[in-house]
């Protein structure tokens, strides 16, 4: 592999979200108690169905372009179908994205091997983060809470960017930020799509982390397969010392 940098992507690699979505209906409970606290008189039900409309319309233009908009852009769609006049940098809009932030947090845990892990590869290689997460703030909030920050030469959130994974743009951008070829990198991920064909199309090195069945054949294969975080060290050491 003999790779000077390591690359991951965040959710369901070096933090675990809870299985089925369990986080979505209160974190949008959360989201719309705020706005009827701000004067936004809308049934939960009613702002539901105009959300998802929302939300699958951008992911459907995000498949295409790959572009990865801000999820305030969501809400003020939203409010806006609903009839409230709200942009996207509106303090009602931004308060709202937060509160579904805060509430999403407490469905998040940390991998018990990530900052053993993380420490020890600190130590050898520059090491970067990637990931697809329309609310930014929220995952660096994330980063911090779990005392993940500090390993990282750079952190690139697709919501502040304007683009997501698996588009070549988001990997070059953290490339250029490490100063490191594409061939000296490894991209570590759980998902075939984004996280092995994406950085693969760049010329990256690439180590699934299977959570799950990987559900359909992919043309391209990653450089190594782990079941756990702690056997990435021995993966990267191996292929190093072949050099």
């Amino acid at each position: 592999m003999q790779v000077d940098s390591v690359i991951f992507d965040l959710f369901d690699t070096l933090l675990l979200l809870d299985s089925d979505e369990a986080y979505y209906q209160p974190s949008l409970r959360s989201l719309h108690s705020f706005l009827t606290a701000n004067g936004v008189n809308v049934s939960f039900e009613r702002f539901c169905s105009v959300y998802f409309e929302v939300r699958d319309e951008l992911y459907s233009e995000a498949r295409e372009t790959l572009d990865e908009p801000h999820f305030n852009l969501r809400v003020s769609q939203t409010l806006r179908r609903l009839g409230y006049d709200f942009d996207s940098s509106d303090s009602t809009v931004t308060g709202a994205t937060t509160a579904f932030g805060d509430e999403f947090m407490k469905y998040v845990t940390l991998d018990d091997q990530a900052v053993e892990v993380l420490e020890e590869l600190h130590k050898k290689y520059k090491l970067g983060l990637i990931s697809n997460f329309a609310i930014p703030e929220c995952g660096r909030k994330l980063l911090d809470k779990f005392g993940l920050t500090r390993f990282f030469d750079i952190v690139i959130i697709s919501g502040e960017v304007n683009k997501r994974k698996p588009s070549p743009a988001i990997f070059e951008m953290a490339l250029a930020g490490l100063n490191v070829k594409a061939s000296r990198a490894a991209f570590v991920g759980d998902m075939m799509e984004l996280d092995i064909m994406g950085p693969k199309n760049v010329g990256m090195k690439t180590v699934l982390i299977k959570r799950r069945a990987v559900s359909k054949s992919f043309d391209i294969k990653p450089d190594a397969v782990i079941t756990s975080l702690s056997e990435l060290p021995a993966v990267l050491h191996d292929s190093n010392s072949a050099r």
